[in-house]
């Protein structure tokens, strides 16, 4: 029998059985259980446990010591706490929109939650084009829900402070700082870019140096903007979703940081779903009519964000300055500008840098390839360096369809 009780090893299937049957009190004594392990990201071991006799089933997932992706990130386990602790909190936040949890080790640096099987990723689903009409309404109202309201202007300062402490993650924040802010704007040696786009990525992206300027300051204004709890890294595959329910799961890279990044993430997301369907439905009908949706997918998601923080803000701020007349609007064009440049630093990174998107790596075609990731490059400076003067869904929407227009 294996012990695991005294010292971390990383799980295999056959662990991750047994761990269920002594360590969880969730599987009857007399449970057929197999396992399979799921995870295809860059950094965790995801385990499916199943009692074949019931049919119940949970998720063990496992934070290994260096990230999937390279070895070259050695990372500390401790995120695997820090995604416990945020998914408990974020059910009270926003309940129904993250899985429920059931068990936390700190010994093997594993957390067991409710699976999610009945669910698709939504980056897998957006790939076969399908349509989620609440998803705009979802993603908002769970964005409003966790970012005001773990911010200053709602929380007791000293609370507040004592969270940002508790989400301290500096080996995770340190991969955003290198692999979004910084190495895809130069030509760095860890980054991954198509041979096709590489013309255009050195001219137009590296040998721009007023877009350099603008990344730096974006770089230390996000290092230093200890605005709201993220999830930090909320992208299409870190939702699990259905017709008529959304699941935001992986908050591993939870911190306290500006609270545009969680929202530019998931605009960016949409944009490649976008790109992915323009240049892979080859019926005219089916294309015209996906693309309306993510349209008015990017339009709905910016401005329900905006309408539903400052009803959210007049519920609940409590700070006696956050009441003054315009400073809700302030705030909130400030979340805006920043959600803009995040959107534009992720449309880049997931093009030029290490970690790429299968919504454009799927796209078969060299040239059709390359003229998706052009847009996503030139839709990405353009959000980078226009960002002060983009506040609603038309704005964002305007800048995708002027160079999907010219591509």
């Amino acid at each position: 029998m294996t012990v695991f009780t005294s010292e971390y090893f990383t799980m295999k299937e056959e662990h991750a059985v047994e761990y269920a049957k002594t360590k969880l009190d969730y599987f009857t004594s007399d449970a057929v259980l197999t396992c399979k392990e799921i995870g295809d990201g860059n950094l965790n071991y995801v385990f499916r446990i199943v009692d074949e006799k019931s049919g119940k089933s949970i998720i063990i997932k496992q934070a290994g010591p260096v990230a999937r992706i390279s070895d070259e990130f050695k990372l500390s386990t401790d995120r695997n706490r820090i995604e416990s602790e945020i998914l408990k909190l974020q059910a009270q936040l926003a309940p129904g929109f993250v899985p429920k949890m059931y068990h936390y080790d700190p010994i093997m640096n594993c957390c067991v939650m409710e699976d999610l099987s009945q669910y698709e990723i939504m980056r897998t689903a957006l790939m076969k084009h399908k349509k989620f009409p609440l998803f705009a309404d979802h993603i908002s109202s769970f964005m409003v829900q966790t970012l005001l309201l773990t911010s200053d202007v709602v929380m007791g300062h000293k609370e507040k402070k004592e969270l940002v402490k508790s989400f301290t993650n500096p080996e995770l924040c340190e991969i955003t700082e290198d692999l979004v802010y910084t190495e895809p704007f130069y030509d760095c040696p860890r980054n991954d870019v198509f041979e096709a786009s590489l013309d255009f990525v050195k001219e137009h992206i590296w040998g721009d140096e007023k877009l350099a300027l603008e990344t730096a300051k974006l770089k230390f204004e996000f290092m230093t903007n200890a605005q709201s709890l993220l999830h930090g890294d909320l992208h299409t595959g870190s939702i699990f979703i259905k017709e008529d329910a959304t699941k935001v799961i992986d908050p591993e890279f939870a911190f306290y940081g500006p609270a545009g990044y969680d929202v530019g993430n998931v605009i960016a997301n949409l944009i490649f779903a976008y790109v992915n369907a323009k240049y892979t439905l080859e019926n005219p009908e089916a294309k015209a009519e996906q693309l309306g949706y993510l349209e008015n997918t990017i339009v709905d998601t910016i401005d329900l964000f905006a309408d539903k923080f400052l009803k959210a803000w007049d519920e609940n701020v409590t700070d006696h300055a956050a009441k003054y007349p315009g400073f809700k609007e302030y705030y909130l064009n400030t979340i805006l500008r920043d959600t803009a440049a995040v959107t534009g630093l992720e449309l880049c990174r997931r093009i030029i840098g290490l970690a790429h998107v299968k919504d454009v790596t799927a796209i078969e075609d060299r040239a059709s390839r390359a003229a998706a990731e052009k847009i996503c490059l030139s839709a990405g400076k353009a959000f980078i360096m226009g960002r002060e003067n983009i506040k609603t869904g038309d704005d964002f929407l305007k800048i995708v369809q002027t160079y999907a227009q010219n591509n």
